[in-house]
Parts: structure tokens; sequence; C-alpha cells
């Protein structure tokens, strides 16, 4: 393994670090190494790094709900919406 250093504006790091944070990522450098390594590994599109933890929680969370019975039908949604739109 080797360790790189880089530089990067403070724009660059700033977006850097929201999106770390978004993803779950423990650090600036964790999360800007994982692009890195998906860019030059990828053949295929791959989408494994956007399922972490956090995200992994909020769709066992929804899939729990919608097994309990805790969803609604696409009725509902329309409706929801057109009453969201007409008021």
């Amino acid at each position: 393994m080797h360790q790189v250093q880089l530089e990067l504006t403070d724009q660059l790091y700033d977006q850097a670090k929201r999106r770390a944070v978004e993803a779950g990522f423990k650090s600036v450098n964790e999360y800007i190494a994982d692009v890195v390594s998906d860019d030059l590994t990828e053949q295929t599109e791959n989408f494994d790094h956007l399922f972490t933890p956090e995200r992994l929680a909020i769709i066992d969370k929804a899939a729990a709900q919608i097994k309990a019975g805790e969803y609604q039908t696409s009725a509902q949604v329309r409706e929801h919406f057109r009453k969201r739109f007409e008021g």
C-alpha cells in the first residue's frame, strides 16, 4: 500500500468533506481513497460505495415499516400531492 499526498483548493476540500460526511466516511482521506479506488478499479458501474452503514440503516428501517404495514398506496401519494399543489 502507498501513501499519497495531494493538495486541494479550499472549495474542493470543503466539497469532499461534505460528501465524506454524507456518505458516512470517517475522514476526507478515507473518502478520497475510496473514490480514486473505485474510479481506477471499476470496469462496470458499481454502486457499492453508495451503500454506507447509515444508508443501509435507512433502507432497513423502511423495509421494516413496509412489512409492518406502515406505508401509503400510490393512490394516497397522488392524493397527497394533488392537495399540496392545489392548495
